[in-house]
């Protein structure tokens, strides 16, 4: 059975934040960081004492994590970004609600005895006979200390004190992965209850040393343990809770853990398998649909998720389209009035919502990308409604005249009609780039609809039926929160949300072919009405394209389909010379990576070179900023064709990207059977590694790997057992619901079910059969979790037991 953690988090707002610039105002964001490692990063919002941002993340982790940090920074394009203050939930906080953390915590100033990292290796023993015993302590080495330094490493020494008296280590220069092996015995007093301190503390020559972290033991306890080894996690100096009066701000934050048991993917094949044939089956007469017992006892606010995993577990099946198709008849059974057709939230539009962006969010990215880019660039003044024309934001124009409102709106349109048009023509001139099985659901779609309103007054709701999950709720929602699907890294000022406001309001008005009674609504549309028009034009000869796909072009398509996981510009570390790494530049190339492969080119038009098949990849970490003088540099150690291990260095532009990659790299490998455990975090220069000083080049790495940490997103690779074990989740949940309405249904029509835990399969209909292979999941799921606590009691570390 396997352990999953995944920590969602949403960083809502701030306020009352204190200024930080001459004006009066910050420029605040927000870098989050897990047990001290930094792995998202806000935008900035400028000049403001209360930021908004509005930003979501999934963090997949290990079990093992013991804390989630926020830090609120102002950032300054001259000197060194302010620290604001710190919000830390502690893995406890979160397991004490299940339903995830949420509300306003006040920030704390940041105290550098508390700002500890990184984990020590020792051995404790106790020697020889009662009435002469000795206490030894062996200080082996430390990984991932806190960089106290300027040179972005520390110079640590172990201070160890036991009983009144104190020895100390050798400092270790210019490393936070130092190695000592050395010894430190006392005389050992069994009657005293004083405990044994290693402490860790950055050298310093002129000002005062800098404390790491520490390790305390109770000796006292520990009479029956002759000797123990392991790695220990460094704890803080001491816990005062910092200021926490008000008067550094607040943070608006959402956080929820997620701890999942994932059992092997052969428990999981019944409830795959009855879902699989309830969708192969579609609807029958008579019969109730188990995926309608599924809609109707998920509430609103979990409808999303279970969208989700529903779709990807399909996707993963090769039944995406059938499974909406499904959803998409029951839902026109319930419909008589075309203009609430998938408008609400049911399981079918949030399933279609998430198909869209599980399978096209690279095609969404090649449609909006450039239109937004361009209005992120020209920052031009768009505004069409008279009551919110400021003309001060215009200026002068000519002969210094103020330009009148008329003026304004007419430019204002001429503007927004040109980015209009050019986002219609990448929509229209994109049927070839939408992926085939996007294109196939349409089909369907349009099929469905055109069979359940034939009449002519009607033509209109099976391109309506497709606009609607396309334009109002991919299209549109992307053009207004550019970054939340990656198409920026920043958030967009007021002048350029507004611009990109009023452009996803033309999509929504074109994707509803109603440009009348959009100008009805909001007269001040008016001056687009027709581009609007020729839009709605283009819209349906677009549509009637996409959806002329046959079934075998649509195969063909697939197979000839590559799936890019990620791409984009990075910079690719050159060594001059051969031999040991001297010196070194970076040069720009555009990377992809695929299932199979990580390429690169010198253009993203231009033919790509084979970097690094996958298979041979066998890690992906960061590299210390040191080493290059540059942040955001990792690293990926693979195989030559030798079988030799060799290192490519690539530099990202911000911690978000780095991570991005990282991440991605990581999840297209997960299955690599030879990954590595550790890894050297520095580069090997001269004779020896500059992280920990070691001058084997091939030896064991200094610090843990971390392929477990990742990022969610949309195009991540299918996690079958993951999913399942989330869907059985949901559906154990609401077991006994399902069981209510099901029988409430059964009684309306009249028919009688044994509703029994045991018996034949073959005899039993979906929904009973639902219930017995959900109620066997969660026996085995007891039986294992039986299992490994038994197991975990019998083998419990004595080590643990020593740490206070």
């Amino acid at each position: 059975m396997a352990k999953r953690s995944s920590l969602s988090i949403r960083i809502v707002e701030g306020k009352n934040l204190p200024a930080k610039d001459i004006t009066g105002s910050s420029d605040p964001y927000c870098i989050v960081k897990i047990d001290n490692e930094a792995i998202i990063r806000t935008a900035t919002v400028w000049k403001t004492l209360s930021p908004f941002w509005g930003e979501e993340y999934e963090v997949h982790l290990p079990p093992t994590f013991h804390s989630v940090s926020f830090y609120v920074l102002d950032e300054d394009a001259l000197s060194r970004d302010d620290v604001i203050g710190k919000v830390c939930v502690t893995r406890d906080v979160l397991t004490e609600h299940p339903k995830g953390y949420s509300g306003w915590r006040n920030l704390t100033e940041i105290d550098p005895d508390e700002e500890v990292q990184g984990e020590i290796h020792l051995q404790i023993a106790l020697l020889g006979s009662e009435g002469a015993r000795k206490l030894r302590c062996r200080v082996f080495e430390a990984r991932d200390l806190a960089r106290k330094d300027r040179n972005g490493a520390s110079d640590p020494f172990v201070r160890v004190r036991y009983k009144g008296k104190t020895q100390e280590s050798s400092v270790v220069k210019k490393s936070c992965y130092p190695r000592w092996n050395e010894t430190f015995e006392f005389e050992l007093d069994e009657s005293a209850t004083e405990k044994l301190c290693i402490e860790v503390w950055d050298w310093d020559l002129v000002s005062r040393n800098d404390f790491l972290g520490k390790v305390v033991f109770n000796i006292q306890g520990s009479q029956n343990v002759q000797q123990e080894e392991g790695w220990f996690r460094l704890r803080p100096d001491k816990s005062k809770p910092g200021v926490d009066e008000g008067n550094l701000g607040a943070l608006q934050l959402q956080v929820r853990l997620r701890d999942e048991s994932v059992l092997p993917g052969s428990y999981y094949q019944p409830l795959v398998q009855l879902l699989c044939q309830e969708v192969k089956a579609g609807p029958k007469d008579g019969k109730f649909p188990l995926i309608t017992l599924i809609d109707e006892t998920t509430t609103a606010e979990c409808r999303q998720e279970v969208a989700i995993n529903l779709v990807k577990l399909f996707v993963g099946q090769g039944l995406a389209k059938e499974f909406l198709d499904l959803l998409f008849r029951l839902e026109l059974d319930k419909t008589d009035e075309p203009n609430t057709l998938f408008r609400s939230n049911s399981l079918a539009s949030k399933s279609m919502e998430s198909f869209l962006k599980v399978a096209g969010m690279q095609y969404l990215h090649g449609v909006l990308g450039p239109t937004v880019n361009r209005v992120f660039d020209e920052k031009k003044y768009v505004e069409l409604d008279p009551s919110k024309v400021e003309i001060k934001d215009v200026g002068c124009s000519g002969l210094h005249r103020i330009q009148t409102e008329s003026e304004v709106i007419q430019q204002s349109s001429q503007h927004l009609q040109s980015y209009l048009t050019d986002l219609l023509i990448a929509i229209a001139k994109s049927v070839r780039t939408c992926p085939a099985t996007i294109r196939a659901t349409f089909r369907q779609l349009f099929k469905r609809v055109e069979e359940h309103f034939p009449e002519d007054k009607h033509k209109n709701v099976k391109f309506i039926a497709v606009t609607s999950f396309l334009c109002l709720r991919f299209f549109s929602p992307a053009i207004m929160s550019p970054k939340l699907f990656h198409l920026r890294e920043k958030h967009a000022d007021a002048r350029t949300s507004r611009t990109l406001l009023l452009l996803a309001k033309a999509i929504q008005t074109v994707g509803n072919m109603d440009a009348a009674a959009s100008r009805a609504k909001e007269g001040w549309m008016a001056p687009l009405q027709p581009t609007l028009q020729q839009g709605i034009s283009q819209l349906k000869e677009f549509i009637t394209k996409l959806i002329d796909i046959e079934e075998k072009e649509e195969v063909d398509l697939l197979k000839a389909q590559t799936l890019i996981v990620k791409e984009g510009p990075l910079f690719i570390h050159k060594t001059k010379g051969k031999g040991p790494l001297l010196s070194s530049s970076f040069k720009k190339l555009y990377f992809s990576l695929t299932s199979e492969a990580l390429s690169f080119a010198k253009t993203p038009n231009s033919k790509k070179s084979s970097f690094i098949t996958l298979s041979n990849i066998r890690a992906a970490e960061k590299v210390e900023e040191k080493s290059f003088g540059s942040s955001h540099v990792m690293q990926i150690i693979y195989a030559d064709g030798a079988g030799q291990l060799e290192t490519a260095y690539l530099q990202c532009k911000c911690v978000n990207e780095l991570n991005q990659w990282l991440s991605a790299l990581r999840k297209v490998c997960v299955n690599n059977a030879e990954m590595l455990c550790s890894y050297h975090p520095g580069v090997f220069k001269g004779d020896k590694w500059n992280c920990c000083h070691q001058k084997d080049k091939t030896g064991l790495g200094c610090d843990k790997t971390r392929h477990r940490v990742t990022l969610q997103e949309w195009n991540d690779p299918l996690d079958p057992d993951l999913e399942a074990q989330l869907i059985f989740r949901h559906l154990f949940g609401v077991m006994e619901l399902m069981r209510e309405k099901y029988l409430e249904l059964l009684m309306e029509k009249n028919e009688k079910v044994l509703l029994s835990q045991s018996g034949d399969p073959q005899n039993m209909d979906a929904p009973t059969r639902l219930f017995q292979v959900l109620q066997d999941l969660e026996d085995a799921h007891r039986a294992a979790l039986f299992n490994t606590s038994a197991f975990a009691d019998r083998d419990k570390n004595s080590l643990l037991e020593l740490q206070t």
